[in-house]
């Protein structure tokens, strides 16, 4: 039987636009993404990784937005996604020298995320985002 792999997600939100980054091979926009290593919550994942992929700092939603299946060498990754709304951008990140991070308009977002269960997510956050405000 083929474990699931546990992932988490995040969608780094300021003034109505979102933070995508290039994935580590530079070829596509990808929102921060990884693993959850043992010991820690989804929610400190998610915060971790928006730190170490794009240098941002963040309150997170209260509830994951979502999450999407997806399969990966063989393996079947299952992403819970969290939105977080960014407080704090650094200039100097871990992986800064692996990443291009970039702010756009959520439609734009969406138009350069492949994962359709992702594209959906990132919908309705900005959905709920443009309607709150």
């Amino acid at each position: 039987m083929n474990q699931v792999l546990r992932q988490v997600a995040v969608i780094p939100m300021a003034e109505g636009r979102v933070c995508m980054v290039t994935s580590s091979s530079g070829k596509r926009w990808i929102v921060p993404k990884g693993m959850i290593d043992s010991g820690h919550s989804a929610g400190e994942a998610a915060l971790k990784e928006a730190w170490e992929e794009a240098g941002l700092v963040g309150v997170l939603s209260h509830e994951p937005a979502g999450s999407y299946l997806y399969d990966k060498y063989g393996r079947t990754h299952h992403v819970l996604v969290y939105a977080m709304n960014v407080t704090e951008t650094a200039n100097d990140w871990p992986e800064r020298d692996v990443r291009k991070r970039e702010w756009v308009n959520p439609l734009e977002a969406m138009d350069r995320t492949e994962e359709h269960g992702l594209r959906e997510i990132i919908e309705a956050v900005c959905r709920v985002a443009v309607e709150a405000s």
